[in-house]
């Protein structure tokens, strides 16, 4: 693919991930909630618990990500192969989580049906489709999947270490109150082994896609 193409392509997602970041951040500003319609905190605690959703967190990655590739589609850098890894299987799980485990719990309408599926929907089809077409190739690699699977495991512990303390769990698969500490772990276990896993598929179809385009690599 030409860098021009490239360019335009990232700059696609960035465009839509910005969109659907600043909507959901709308939302939670005008008193909406996307897990919890009849819970209404003070402004400073919804701000503080938009960013701790997982949800945000990876598509704030594939924001800044999308623009970086944007202005230079050929991007490289042993720090940025490692987060270019935990951003695609950070959105990657984002999606399979939220249409195997959260989607059926949901009852949304209007802004936040369409904000719920830009997030957890549409932003990660595009990123992974963007990865797809536009690259950059060869730059995935086994070391990475253990470096890439830190952030959600600290996401992980600091985010029981607060529920315990607040009561206010981010998701449903994760409440220790309603769920009991086995079960929350072996979820949180579970969630760990789709993220190695998604990390060597990202490996293995790298390297399957440079050895066709070898001019991205």
């Amino acid at each position: 693919m030409r860098p021009t193409t490239a360019r335009a392509v990232h700059g696609v997602v960035a465009v839509v991930t910005a969109v659907a970041v600043l909507w959901q951040l709308a939302l939670i500003v005008n008193g909406e909630a996307v897990l919890n319609e009849t819970a209404r905190p003070d402004l400073a605690v919804r701000l503080a618990r938009f960013v701790s959703y997982f949800t945000i967190l990876s598509n704030l990655l594939v924001l800044g990500c999308s623009v970086v590739l944007a202005v230079d589609p050929l991007h490289d850098g042993p720090r940025w192969r490692l987060v270019r890894m935990a951003t695609m299987v950070g959105i990657t799980v984002t999606g399979v989580v939220h249409w195997f485990l959260l989607r059926p719990l949901l009852d949304l309408s209007g802004g936040s049906y369409v904000v719920d599926k830009l997030l957890h929907v549409v932003v990660p089809v595009l990123a992974l489709v963007a990865w797809v077409v536009a690259g950059p190739r060869g730059q995935a690699a086994r070391p990475q999947v253990l470096g890439a699977l830190a952030w959600p495991l600290l996401w992980g512990a600091l985010t029981l270490v607060r529920g315990s303390v607040t009561g206010w769990w981010p998701y449903p698969f994760i409440d220790v109150d309603e769920l009991g500490w086995g079960r929350v772990l072996l979820n949180l276990l579970g969630v760990a082994v789709l993220f190695g896993a998604c990390g060597f598929a990202f490996v293995a179809a790298d390297r399957t896609l440079a050895r066709r385009s070898p001019r991205s690599a």
